[in-house]
């Protein structure tokens, strides 16, 4: 097998306005190339959940699938996006069960990266793949998962379809006991994306 590159997970971008357009930024580790997916909905926000810490009152598919893994000794050794074809990337999963032996499962990148951030586990793709799909930044992005400001400067070379990162006006006149209260109610209604508007917004204040 051919060396792989090692991914991070970069960050999302999301619009209210256009909720079935979504793009998952991955970054190769110790360099600027990005790798922009355009995912689901649904998935776009189990993963956005999961990187900013919110708990969901009754658990998401990709939560029942690490609690099943849980049950049965099962571990996730690794996620390859192993191609692409037509604009569609492929995934596997690696598992390893209690005897110690490995798996590999078929798998939408965008579930295979939602159990991936779960477990804490790596993901990588091929050489032949990055070099094909990525895009260069000048500089390199914090140390964070859900880096704001790199999402800014991709924003400006997806396509039209991926709407911009929202500006969250609706909170900012709110204050911050207004801005918890309305965060626990989204994810008590299960609106997780408003929650996670509101999640961004109170994490803006925080960093000023």
């Amino acid at each position: 097998m051919a060396p792989l590159v090692k991914l991070n997970v970069i960050g999302l971008t999301y619009s209210q306005t256009q909720s079935a357009a979504y793009a998952l930024v991955l970054g190769e580790e110790d360099s600027t190339r990005r790798i922009p997916i355009v995912i689901g909905a649904t998935e776009a926000q189990s993963i956005a959940m999961h990187l900013q810490g919110l708990t969901p009152t009754r658990p998401l598919t990709h939560d029942l699938f690490i609690s099943l893994m849980q049950a049965y000794g099962i571990e996730l050794m690794r996620v390859v996006i192993s191609k692409m074809e037509k604009e569609v990337f492929y995934s596997e999963l690696v598992f390893k069960d209690k005897a110690g032996v490995e798996t590999k499962i078929d798998s939408r990148t965008s579930d295979a990266v939602a159990i991936a951030v779960r477990c804490q586990s790596s993901i990588y793709t091929t050489e032949e793949i990055i070099s094909a799909t990525s895009m260069f930044f000048e500089e390199e992005s914090s140390d964070s998962v859900y880096d704001e400001d790199e999402m800014e400067d991709f924003e400006q070379d997806v396509p039209d379809e991926i709407s911009e990162i929202s500006e969250m006006t609706d909170y900012k006149a709110l204050n911050e006991a207004e801005l918890n209260a309305q965060l626990e109610k989204a994810v008590q209604d299960e609106d997780y994306e408003k929650a996670l508007l509101i999640r961004d917004e109170i994490k803006r204040r925080t960093e000023v």
